[in-house]
């Protein structure tokens, strides 16, 4: 079994965690998120991976012979991906709000705004 892609999939949640926690710019919040979120594209697959499997498309409808990759996996991955995308764009309309309004898009800067 190859830990490869875990120890990627780690990393990259890891270096994504650390860039929300050490941000100190909205956008950079929200990339370091989408970077967070790849790490968790990279699990998945790795999850879903059999060694020398092809994919899952029979041309007919009796059962296969061989080892198939699952398809639900990359069905949630692609679902991932998809919320992923969803929730930048969410995350960037707002940065651009408040940039508009506050000035700025430091968060130690909008701290003085709490009631």
């Amino acid at each position: 079994m190859n830990y490869y892609p875990y120890f990627v999939a780690g990393w990259l949640l890891l270096i994504g965690s650390l860039g929300i926690v050490r941000s100190r710019n909205l956008v950079h919040g929200v990339v370091s998120l989408a970077v967070a979120q790849a790490g968790t594209y990279v699990l998945l697959l790795a999850v879903g991976y059999q060694r020398n499997a092809p994919a899952p498309v029979f041309g007919s409808t009796k059962k296969p012979s061989t080892n198939v990759v699952d398809p639900v996996v990359q069905a949630l991955t692609l679902t991932d991906i998809v919320v992923s995308a969803t929730v930048t764009a969410l995350l960037l309309a707002l940065a651009m709000q408040i940039a508009k309004r506050h000035g700025t898009v430091d968060p130690d800067e909008l701290r003085a705004l709490e009631g």
